[in-house]
Parts: structure tokens; C-alpha cells; sequence
């Protein structure tokens, strides 16, 4: 019986273990989490989603207080036309998160940014042209391109010195997407390096109607690998989507996959960026604690905990912080459905807003609990305490698990002393 270490992810003249970590946002996917990918020879992804609140959180900079500042005078305004970010701050602070991150790098892996179309930011090609070439200017060793078809993407950035050198990927969820991606981008005569396929089990936003269900990951690589190789396409699939174990994996790879894109099992790792007490709601989630939902304004659905404080809260919009999701008009479909419950409701102190959400804010504050499908399974890789809690992981211990583990196998964690358990608790 093989494990995943039987296998190897080429990318150029890399030879890389081929366990890829996905790019949660915001910031759960953090530095230190995909660090520690690099390090044990894979790939770790950063995410650029709301990369200014980053910065502040990370770096001690001031681009959301200062934007606020700027545009305050609007607040109360529903159109949020005004609301624009200054590209070279936007610039500046994509570099900080790669240039912080790269600086720190050791081992063989590669360290890539996920980068989200739909990351509208009221100047939808502008904004992303941006994003784009400050990562490469930066040093990133790769861009994953996601949250939408991506087809004017790579010329936005055909003339950067980096375009041929820097590892770009796609993550599509069927074979139209890729195919339509590849049409549109053959002018740069470039193709993407490699390709995520993102099945329906995923966390997060999913590339699927709410027929989701219908849908099956393995079906959808078996359908592209078809096509690429009668296309004679030597691209890399990395499928990604409710692969829990290295078992799972190694089917996966035994078929022809490049590698695989994971991320559930390490949202509970002592690296990821989700504050503990939430990790611990990760834990403790049952499969019908999990729902998929309309309620992001991307119009995409939504796979989270139902218990998620963002859904039903209606909080104001915080467009003139944020922003994030504002379409080049400068509108947001939250923006909409708050209005119309401030309007159906005069002079309440508190509404509730139960079709949309303020994504930006909600996920800025870690309220909104977005997991994939298997979430309910995290209980089963680590141990419970006495006090009911469950002991978080390292990542290095998440890593090698699927690494060297073999069939459906789930390596425990070291139980902790004493000592660390009371400074847990």
C-alpha cells in the first residue's frame, strides 16, 4: 500500500512533495501556515483577500483606519461610488505580506498567493492588475488564480519581466471553466503551470450551484485529464475538495494526479490564523451542524458552520473600511438587503439581515465559519481534553500525517503534559 510520499509533484525544476495547503482567507491561511508547507517540501498558499487588514494585523500599518478616515464622510451614503482604494497603498501592502513572508522561507517548497477575482474592490481590473504584479514584484514564487474564471487575468500581467518564470495556476471546478480560461488567455501563449480542480466538498465559496450535491470531484478530474490529454496539454491537476486522509490522497494520485490541495485538517492547527476558542468550534461541528448557503454577496454559495455569528447579523455596512466586494459601480447585494430591513423595520436598535452577509466584515472578524464538507471529522485527528476541549495540532504533524499515513489511517497528536494541557485550558 503506497503513501503520498511514494509520489512527487514536478513544477519546472522542482520536485516537490505533493501535498499542497489551500489559500484560506482572511488571513487563516497564514504566513507561519504556509511556511511550514515550504519548509517540509510542499506548497503553502498565503491569501491576498483584504491583504490591507492583513497588513495592519500583522505589520503595525494603518490602511484600514486611514481609508475610514478618508471616506467617512459617506457612511451613511447607500451608494458607495466614492469608495476607492489608492492603488499604491494597495501595492504597498500586497508587497509587505509576500516580501514579510518570503524573507522567512527555508526548506525546498514553494510559498504561492491565491488571488480572488471577485475581489471586486469597486475597480474590479484595476484593483486585480494591481494585486497581481505586487506579489510577483515581491517574489512570490506563485500565483493560484481563484474565485472566478480569471480570463483576462494573465493579461493583465503578460508584460511583468516575472510572467514566464513565476509558477500560475487556475482553480476551476469543471472542465467549461478551464476550457474557456485557456481559450481566452492562448493570445500570452502561456498556460497555466497547473490546475486545481475544486470538487463540491469544499470549504468556503464553491464553483457549483445548490445542485452541488450532484456533482462528484473525482468525475470532474477524470473528465479534464481526458481532455488535456487529447489536447496534448501536459498540464498538472491538483484536486482539491474533501480529501481528509492520505489514503484519500494516494487515490487521488495513483490516478494520475499532479498532487492535492488540502485545507480543513488545518484549520485546526496551532499555525492557522482562526483564533482558538473558534478552532475549537471546528471540533466540536457534527455533519448537520454544516450547511451551504446563498448568503455571500459574490452570489456564489457557501459551505460553513450554520452556527457562523455572521449569519442573520445585521451589522452596517463597513464599505468605507473595506470594501472588498463593492462591483465597479460601487455595489454590494448586502448593502441592498440591509436597507431593505432598515426601511422594513424604523427606529429597531438591532435587525437581522438573513439572505446576505457583510462578507468583508464578517470574515475581517472571523464570524463567518466557512469549512469544508468534512469538518465533522476533525474530532477524530486530535484528543479531547479533560475539560471537554480537543488539543489543536501542529501543522508539521497535519503535513506529515498525509504525508506518510496509509489507507483511511489518522495519526493521533503526542497527548500533551500536564503542564500544556493547564496552560490550554
Amino acid at each position: 500500500m503506497k503513501c503520498v510520499d511514494d509520489f512527487r509533484l514536478r513544477l519546472g525544476k522542482h520536485e516537490l512533495v505533493p501535498i499542497v495547503i489551500g489559500g484560506m482567507g482572511v488571513d487563516i491561511s497564514t504566513s507561519d501556515l504556509a511556511l511550514e508547507a515550504a519548509r517540509l517540501g510542499g506548497v503553502g498558499h498565503i491569501s491576498d483577500a483584504m491583504v490591507p487588514t492583513v497588513s495592519d494585523r500583522r505589520y503595525n500599518t494603518k490602511y484600514v483606519k486611514d481609508k475610514l478616515r478618508q471616506y467617512k464622510y459617506n457612511v451613511a451614503n447607500s451608494n458607495k461610488a466614492d469608495v476607492q482604494f489608492d492603488l499604491a497603498l494597495l501595492a504597498e501592502a500586497t508587497e509587505a505580506h509576500v516580501r514579510h513572508t518570503m524573507e522567512r522561507k527555508r526548506g525546498e517548497g514553494l510559498i504561492f498567493i491565491n488571488c480572488m477575482e471577485k475581489l471586486t474592490m469597486n475597480a474590479p481590473k484595476e484593483t486585480l492588475r494591481v494585486r497581481l504584479r505586487s506579489a510577483l514584484d515581491a517574489g512570490i514564487d506563485g500565483i493560484t488564480l481563484a474565485a472566478g474564471l480569471h480570463l483576462g487575468s494573465f493579461a493583465l500581467i503578460e508584460d511583468h519581466p516575472r510572467f514566464r518564470d513565476a509558477k500560475l495556476g487556475i482553480i476551476v471546478s469543471s472542465l467549461r471553466a478551464l476550457q474557456l480560461f485557456i481559450k481566452k488567455s492562448a493570445r500570452t501563449r502561456r498556460l497555466p503551470d497547473y490546475v486545481v480542480v475544486e470538487g463540491p466538498l469544499a470549504g468556503g465559496h464553491l464553483g457549483f450551484g445548490m445542485d452541488w450535491a450532484d456533482y462528484d470531484l473525482a468525475s470532474i478530474v477524470a473528465e479534464i485529464r481526458a481532455w488535456l490529454d487529447a489536447e496534448q496539454l501536459p498540464i498538472p491537476l491538483i484536486p482539491a475538495g474533501g480529501i481528509f486522509t492520505g489514503g484519500d490522497a494516494v487515490g487521488f494520485l495513483e490516478n494520475g494526479a499532479a498532487a492535492v490541495q488540502v485545507a480543513t485538517r488545518f484549520t485546526v492547527s496551532k499555525e492557522c490564523g482562526l483564533p482558538d476558542d473558534i478552532k475549537q468550534e471546528y471540533f466540536k461541528a457534527d455533519e448537520d451542524d454544516i450547511e451551504v448557503n446563498l448568503i455571500s454577496p459574490t452570489g456564489y454559495p457557501m459551505r460553513m458552520l450554520k452556527n457562523s455569528p455572521a449569519i442573520g447579523d445585521g451589522i452596517r455596512p463597513n464599505c468605507e473600511a473595506y470594501g472588498y466586494l463593492l462591483d465597479a459601480n460601487g455595489r454590494c447585494s448586502y448593502i441592498d438587503a440591509y436597507n431593505r430591513e432598515v426601511a422594513a423595520h424604523p427606529g429597531a436598535k438591532k435587525i437581522h439581515v438573513w439572505d446576505k452577509t457583510c462578507l468583508c466584515t464578517q470574515m475581517r472578524n472571523f464570524d463567518l465559519w466557512t469549512c469544508g464538507h468534512y469538518t465533522y471529522r476533525l474530532k477524530d485527528t486530535s484528543r479531547r481534553r479533560p475539560d471537554g476541549s480537543w488539543q489543536l495540532l501542529s501543522a508539521e504533524h497535519v503535513f506529515n500525517d498525509y504525508r506518510y499515513s496509509k489507507g483511511d489511517a489518522i495519526a493521533l497528536p503526542p497527548a500533551e503534559s500536564p503542564a500544556e494541557t493547564a496552560a490550554a485550558i
